[in-house]
């Protein structure tokens, strides 16, 4: 037991210096970025910036720090449950890569199991651990599907997202009211219309 607790206290101590040391690399990028276009980093209001960009920049992107067989490993559950399982709604929020801008959404994701579930939390959690990662739309789309249809092996699978993009909001063509929809199904949901309709007319749709 002593050892246990002893090499959880060793990886957390692991984890932490490891923290520290990319907050203090992006610190320190952060500065160079700030002073190029003319920007004092002294003054007080942009004294403590660059780690504060830092720190939030390392929590935009601790996606690549959770481990999803950690999270679903103790959440998946043996049910002859027939019928279709949704969340709705699942509110997120991601990094453009390619602008490092956020963009904002929610997520709905269905599945038919065949013969398991999964805790209806952890759907969410699978967003999540997607979204906290430079990201596009359409990729976080298919790897919610893909790990879902891999986990539960589903008779079928669908994920929606809608989502605005700041990119689009803030710069280039500066469209305030526009969204992003993206789809992708697996499964039945994929090859047989009516099975894609039911899960249509379940989002209300």
């Amino acid at each position: 037991m002593a050892s246990t607790e002893t090499g959880q206290q060793g990886e957390q101590t692991i984890a932490t210096l490891e923290w520290t040391l990319k907050v203090e690399k992006i610190s320190s990028a952060v500065k160079l970025i700030l002073k190029a276009p003319g920007q004092d980093t002294s003054r007080q209001g942009l004294r403590k910036s660059p780690e504060r960009v830092a720190k939030a920049l390392t929590f935009f992107t601790r996606g690549y720090n959770l481990d999803l067989s950690t999270i679903l490993k103790d959440a998946i559950f043996y049910e002859d449950h027939q019928g279709l399982i949704i969340v709705k709604d699942i509110a997120f929020s991601s990094l453009c890569e390619h602008h490092l801008i956020p963009f904002v959404g929610k997520a709905h994701v269905g599945y038919k199991p065949n013969g398991k579930i999964v805790g209806l939390s952890k759907m969410a959690r699978v967003v999540e651990t997607f979204a906290r990662r430079p990201q596009v739309q359409e990729r976080l789309t298919t790897q919610v599907v893909q790990c879902l249809f891999d986990v539960l092996q589903p008779r079928d699978v669908a994920v929606v997202i809608e989502a605005t993009h700041q990119c689009m909001v803030m710069r280039g063509v500066e469209k305030t009211t526009a969204t992003t929809t993206t789809t992708r199904f697996m499964g039945e949901f994929e090859t047989t219309r009516d099975a894609k309709e039911d899960f249509w007319r379940s989002l209300g749709r």
